[in-house]
């Protein structure tokens, strides 16, 4: 799903909202979770899953074509944990995976 299709389906399940007014609703939050995390925190959507910051340390890479050595700087990471509410709709006990709603 991309943006503008999630804009679509929030403004077809809530019909008492015009299409702009749920892209301003989309927009706002994906704002707010995008400058906690350049600011540095933990977002965690429970159920859903949470975003950290990982620092990947200084190493040295290799050149896939020539095989040199190569410096790769330090860098800020971001990972994702599936939150275990979403896991469990991924992975059923039952066996197969729920289809999507």
């Amino acid at each position: 799903m991309i943006r503008s299709e999630l804009v679509q389906r929030l403004a077809d399940a809530i019909p008492q909202l015009y299409a702009r007014d749920c892209e301003a609703v989309v927009d706002a939050i994906l704002g707010r979770i995008a400058d906690a995390i350049v600011a540095g925190d933990r977002v965690e959507l429970r159920g859903f899953g949470a975003f950290t910051i990982v620092e990947a340390r200084a190493r040295v890479g290799r050149n896939p074509r020539t095989g040199a050595p190569v410096a790769v700087e330090a860098k800020a990471k971001l990972c994702f944990k599936v939150g275990k509410d979403m896991r469990d709709r991924l992975n059923p006990r039952g066996g197969q995976a729920r289809p999507p709603d």
